[in-house]
């Protein structure tokens, strides 16, 4: 293919700067933009210890460090897309990831607890800014086919895998520099992709419009009600009195805003793109894969620091064959996706993640690295990089350029939530199996961390298979989709390509 032909759907401004697009360019800046973004999400977890130490946080306020990030970035998602849709992608993907960037200079000098918590909201916001819309500039600077499933693949495997390498890139950093360095670590990112985007990330068009004040009120609010009270229950159970009440606040506030959008002439996030029915699959199938990922991560790091005594670097390269796996099969799954259709890999991926799942159920007091971490973790990446590839290319492979940045929002906001449901759920499953165990074999801790995760493991398997159920109902296979197209004033219309 040329790379002077214009990508499907690409007219005005990015045409004018077509002659220059270089796509193997450009899907670097996108794969580092979210790359970066995921690896925030888990490097600074490993640093807490020291940074306790370092600012003086109580050990309540400890958790703020990640919850402040989480719930600014949470809470704005959407908005974040919408203002790329309206006011140009690449222009709010860039802001973002300056915002972004200083703010994770600032975070890094920060020399008390409540100016790093300032920073880290700052930095919640520049990603809200960057991620949606960076994953919104692939249908803008890939052809629809292969090129755009090979991004895509690229793209899901690249964030996949930084939350498996930021384990390795935190455990190195607090242990041979300081924990500020979990914070700079964000910055030659940053700077690279400031420097490649301008020169060879294509603008999409812009969608003048008015934005929807009050579904950005009340999505702010509902997310911040939903993964707040979510993070309470991660902390202090579901029964203490706050949780039941923020979530409750959560789901009538979330039935306001699609009562709200539903009525809006500009919605925030248009309801048509649930019309779709393989979109609307792909993003209800994220809830149960990112909610196992969740806790594949969260209590498999812990085994490895606490049951097997793994420095933390040690534990984070632990990770590794599991990094190089879903980068595998991310791009086993792009090639693939043309040829077989996303439903086959989705399902194979899920099927892969559940083994892996059932085999870290069956942990012992025995259990070693190589006996039974190494295999279940290397079946998790391959499992996760097939089926995240196929579901990216479903819930963005055909929407328009209108609602690009909203579809991608979207999607970032349910892995968001699913991430913090899947944590929150199946700490309550291990704490109380893991107070019995220590209760009937008091001083033999391992047996009971053991016995607790066993069992969280064992409960993950709930949200494996909400997601086969979802693949297996919704999603309709290649051959089935309807053979209609896809306009740009009826984008959620057709059925997706792949």
């Amino acid at each position: 293919m040329s790379t002077t032909s214009p990508p499907s759907g690409t007219t005005g401004a990015a045409g004018a700067i077509n002659s220059r697009r270089k796509p193997g360019i450009a899907l670097v800046v996108i794969v580092l933009s979210q790359f970066m973004i995921g690896l925030d999400g888990t490097v600074v977890n490993i640093a807490l210890p020291k940074i306790h130490e370092a600012l003086g946080f109580s050990s309540t306020s400890l958790a703020w460090v990640s919850s402040s990030y989480t719930l600014a970035f949470g809470g704005l998602l959407l908005l974040g897309g919408r203002i790329g849709d309206i006011l140009g992608r690449r222009k709010i993907f860039i802001a973002g990831l300056v915002l972004f960037g200083a703010a994770s200079v600032f975070a890094g000098l920060a020399n008390s607890a409540e100016s790093l918590l300032v920073w880290r909201v700052v930095q919640g916001l520049g990603a809200a800014m960057a991620a949606p819309n960076s994953l919104a500039l692939v249908t803008s600077n890939f052809e629809e086919g292969p090129e755009r499933n090979k991004a895509f693949g690229a793209v899901a495997a690249s964030y996949a895998a930084s939350l498996a390498l930021g384990l390795i890139a935190g455990g190195l950093l607090t242990s041979n520099a300081s924990w500020r360095w979990v914070m700079f670590i964000n910055v030659p990112f940053a700077a690279l992709v400031l420097v490649l985007a301008p020169l060879f990330v294509v603008e999409a068009d812009r969608h003048p419009g008015k934005f929807d004040l009050g579904g950005t009120v009340l999505s702010a609010a509902f997310m911040t009600a939903v993964v707040y009270g979510l993070l309470r229950a991660a902390g202090s159970g579901w029964n203490n009195g706050v949780t039941p009440g923020l979530l409750a606040a959560g789901a009538v506030l979330l039935i306001a805003f699609l009562v709200v959008e539903s009525r809006a002439s500009q919605p925030l996030m248009p309801l048509d793109l649930f019309t779709s029915r393989n979109r609307a699959g792909g993003y209800f199938s994220l809830i149960g894969l990112v909610g196992t990922m969740s806790a594949m991560n969260y209590f498999v790091s812990q085994y490895l620091q606490d049951g097997l005594r793994f420095s933390p670097a040690s534990a984070g390269f632990a990770f590794l064959p599991m990094a190089a796996a879903i980068l595998f099969a991310g791009a086993q799954a792009s090639r693939l996706l043309g040829k077989v259709g996303a439903k086959p890999l989705i399902l194979v991926g899920i099927v892969l993640i559940g083994g892996g799942m059932v085999w870290l159920s069956q942990l012992s007091d025995s259990t070693t690295y190589v006996s039974g971490v190494l295999g279940p973790i290397l079946l998790f990446g391959i499992g996760a990089g097939l089926a995240f590839t196929a579901i990216s290319a479903i819930i963005l492979g055909d929407v328009s350029g209108r609602n690009a940045g909203s579809a991608a929002s979207v999607l970032e906001m349910i892995q968001w939530i699913s991430f913090t449901l899947g944590i929150s759920v199946l700490v309550t499953v291990f704490g109380p199996v893991r107070r019995h165990a220590a209760a009937k074999a008091p001083g033999n801790a391992k047996h009971a961390l053991v016995e607790g995760m066993s069992a969280a493991f064992a409960a993950s398997l709930i949200f494996v298979a909400l997601s086969i159920a979802i693949a297996l109902i919704v999603i309709k296979p290649a051959a089935a989709a309807a053979p209609t197209a896809a306009t740009e004033e009826t984008p959620a219309q057709a059925e997706p390509a792949v």
